[in-house]
């Protein structure tokens, strides 16, 4: 329905310009969008679900759901219980991947701020160079005619040592991204080709998979032992003494394999996420004039990772790439 997708595309886009959850829900019944369920309420969680929804980028993840009882036909979430299969392009998308992936990388960096986060362009992205504690939005004379917004250290006044970072306005805040993001357009291609290079090197998975399937094995090998171990204790008398350390040394080897494994799976899913993220980084820039004259607040979400305030007054963008510019 292409009212439904024209909804599907101003959440992304909402979302990918700062908004929470709550704050499009808000939006859509402000402005009398209906719900999935053609309702006017709209939820937060409903909202989520839409932004992690991999069906919009055009791919379907088959089995979320399996058939717990064939008598009752009772339906169950599926957690691994049954094998899940996930198909590329099986649609046509309402949402291209990048823009996809960009969203899932803002949502992991959002939960990874929790509190912290603001839907304010400037907060949760603005850093002290003194404390590297973010930067928020204060009003001085706010009901006369000297009313001016500012942007300070939120604890500039909280340490026991007073940071010295500067204050700066909106518009200087602004003008200096400009600086930056037309300095980094100004060198385009590099930047892709090392974003390119970045992906297929320091993002590669090859070595780490390698190492799970080993720690994946060992796990099984040991879990055999296990079952032997416990299998011979049962029918034949032996030194409980004997047991218990037995056991504890075939404990200990399983759980050693298994945090290998653990931190091997979160060393993968930090690649593959830094992957996805400079590929929609590099897409973006091909996207995107070489100099850039008005505030674009959309560039700031999805090109940058953060701006770090410094005593003398300098600001360093760091880009998703890695590539730092002060400006």
């Amino acid at each position: 329905i292409p009212e439904e997708a024209e909804t599907v595309r101003i959440i992304y886009k909402l979302f990918l310009e700062g908004k929470t959850t709550q704050g499009i829900a808000n939006y859509l019944m402000e402005h009398g969008v209906l719900s999935p369920a053609r309702k006017q309420k709209w939820q937060a969680s409903t909202i989520s679900s839409i932004l992690t929804n991999e069906k919009y980028k055009g791919d379907a993840l088959l089995q979320k759901r399996f058939t717990a009882d064939f008598l009752t036909k009772e339906l169950r979430i599926n957690n691994g219980e049954v094998p899940q299969y996930y198909v590329e392009g099986s649609h046509e998308a309402i949402i291209s991947p990048e823009e996809f992936d960009m969203v899932q990388d803002e949502m992991a960096r959002r939960k990874e701020l929790r509190r912290a986060y603001s839907n304010k362009a400037f907060h949760s992205k603005l850093i002290c160079g003194d404390c590297g504690g973010f930067y928020g939005r204060k009003v001085w004379h706010s009901t006369d005619e000297y009313r001016t917004v500012i942007f300070q250290c939120n604890r500039k006044f909280k340490n026991e040592i007073k940071c010295t970072t500067p204050r700066l306005t909106k518009d200087e805040i602004k003008e200096r991204f400009l600086t930056a993001y037309n300095e980094l357009m100004g060198n385009r291609e590099n930047v892709i080709a090392d974003c390119e290079l970045i992906r297929q090197t320091l993002c590669t998975t090859v070595e780490i998979d390698a190492g799970m399937q080993q720690a994946q094995d060992e796990m099984t090998v040991v879990a055999g032992l296990m079952q032997a171990h416990i299998k011979k204790n049962a029918s034949i008398a032996q030194s409980q003494a004997d047991y218990a350390t037995e056991t504890e040394r075939i404990e200990k080897r399983y759980n050693d394999a298994l945090e290998r494994y653990t931190a091997l799976e979160a060393e993968k899913t930090k690649r593959v996420r830094k992957s996805k993220e400079l590929k929609a980084f590099t897409k973006t820039l091909k996207q995107q004039p070489l100099v850039v004259a008005e505030w674009n607040e959309r560039l700031w979400i999805t090109l940058l990772d953060t701006a770090t305030v410094n005593r003398d007054g300098r600001i360093v963008f760091r880009f998703k790439s890695g590539m730092e510019i002060s400006s």
